[in-house]
């Protein structure tokens, strides 16, 4: 029997002892266990619903789930096709072709060699990498002494050669720590293997500094873009600087994706992202999210995870809302591709204000999401008579993902040319995926312009067709 302030010292813990223990006493003694009993049932399912949090109920990420957790598979629906279900295929891209090849048939099945007329009817395709030979400039220094003045003049390499690395391989290396998330010691391994060159990892950082530089333009000009947005999504992410926490924000739009790091998750640092711009925001419920003076969308996937958490609970009180807010706030997501008609609307609305009135006031979590509803509620259905809102905060998450793996990988930056470097290259990478751009030719552009103290392209950034 666990220790109770009610049980009287002295008395043996069998049956004989407690017969001499006051009736009353017995009776307080038992309340005060089914109490306890209460408390530690509900603390028990706490705990219980904390180890079942994945990324399908929580705001975890993916990459967070336990590799040996299987998901559940879904069940086909009678009726369905499978290959209807399943992502289209992509045939391989034919390519110009450098030289082409007549194959004709050889021989028939009944012996004959010879065909007079015959027509193409496939072209098979075969690529292939030239040899890698790199190209290599020596440039030869000359000096002399003036006829007139008797001084001595050196020659001066051209300003664009001074760096002893060309803008294609710089972008090869800015491109492979960048935008593929390579470690200096990969690329020098790479480049060792495939170019047939040693470099060394200072001469790697270097090169990625004068990349970071080259792209300042780009970023700039990202920021400005999309400050200039009428609907942005926004959301943060832990970063590490020589191992303390920052955060990373990301401002994405449908053509560009602008990236910051901040020491704050703040209100600070959210104005410090936005600056002027006052366009529709989606987002999560973030408490500085919900401040937001202007039209706002509440990010609903967020909000189904967290009922579906809910529908996971023992507690049959709290299961049965979890289920029926799951239900509602999914149908009202698939309102965005389906809008309702006035009389479906009106049939949701009463539904939805029924489950936020007969629960906001229960003590438990089931109550505290129901509060939550009730606070957003304004804010839940904006995409419906706003052009160009999504019901999610999906588009700013997927922004995010390759940062988040490139954090786990590399533990964050050391330092704050690190931090620059990070918010540049991914603002430059996410950007050119929105517009369907490959990054490599932009980072050449950008630091042969660099190298020549010239201004690169930037119209293609305000103007995706461009």
């Amino acid at each position: 029997m666990p220790e109770t302030p009610l049980f009287p010292e002295g008395i043996a813990l069998t049956e004989e002892g407690l017969q001499d223990v006051p009736r009353s006493v017995l009776i307080q003694i038992i309340l005060a266990l089914v109490e306890e009993n209460r408390e530690l049932r509900k603390r028990i399912e706490q705990l219980e619903a904390r180890l079942n949090k994945d990324s399908s109920n929580s705001d975890r990420p993916p990459s967070s789930d336990p590799p040996f957790k299987k998901k559940k598979s879904g069940k086909k629906k009678k009726g369905t096709d499978r290959r209807k279900l399943s992502h289209p295929g992509h045939r391989q891209e034919m390519l110009p072709p450098k030289e082409t090849r007549v194959i004709l048939p050889e021989i028939c099945t009944c012996g004959n060699r010879e065909f007079p007329e015959t027509e193409p009817y496939y072209t098979h395709q075969v690529i292939e990498l030239p040899p890698i030979e790199l190209e290599v400039i020596h440039f030869e220094l000359h000096r002399g002494r003036c006829p007139v003045c008797g001084k001595m003049q050196k020659a001066t390499v051209p300003r664009e050669h001074r760096t002893g690395y060309g803008p294609r391989l710089s972008a090869m290396i800015a491109e492979m720590a960048g935008t593929q998330a390579d470690s200096r010691s990969t690329i020098q391994t790479f480049c060792a293997s495939v170019l047939g060159f040693h470099i060394s990892l200072s001469a790697i950082q270097k090169i990625i500094v004068r990349a970071c530089a080259a792209i300042q333009p780009h970023y700039e000009t990202i920021g400005q873009a999309a400050r200039q947005a009428p609907v942005n999504h926004i959301d943060e992410t832990s970063h590490r600087l020589n191992g303390l926490l920052q955060w990373l924000w990301v401002m994405a739009g449908p053509a560009v994706a602008f990236f910051m790091i901040h020491s704050n998750r703040s209100k600070e640092a959210f104005e410090a992202l936005i600056k002027d711009w006052t366009g529709i925001l989606v987002s999560d419920g973030y408490g500085v999210y919900r401040k937001w003076v202007g039209l706002r969308q509440t990010c609903l996937a967020h909000l189904i995870r967290k009922a579906k958490e809910l529908s996971e609970r023992k507690d049959p009180d709290i299961k049965r809302f979890g289920l029926w807010a799951t239900h509602e706030l999914q149908r009202l997501c698939h309102m965005a591709k389906d809008p309702p008609s006035v009389g479906e609307w009106q049939a949701f609305y009463a539904r939805l204000i029924r489950l936020i009135t007969l629960h906001e006031k229960r003590k438990d979590d089931a109550g505290r999401f129901a509060r939550r509803l009730r606070r957003e509620i304004e804010s839940l259905w904006t995409f419906l008579s706003e052009q160009g809102v999504d019901p999610t905060n999906n588009h700013a998450e997927r922004m995010l993902r390759f940062a988040v793996l490139w954090r786990k990988s590399s533990q964050g930056t050391s330092s704050e040319k690190g931090n620059r470097w990070v918010e540049r290259i991914l603002s430059l990478r996410q950007t050119c995926r929105l517009q369907k751009k490959t990054t490599f030719p932009i980072l050449v552009d950008a630091l042969r312009a660099y190298f020549r103290g010239q201004e690169p392209d930037l119209a293609w950034i305000a103007h995706p067709t461009a």
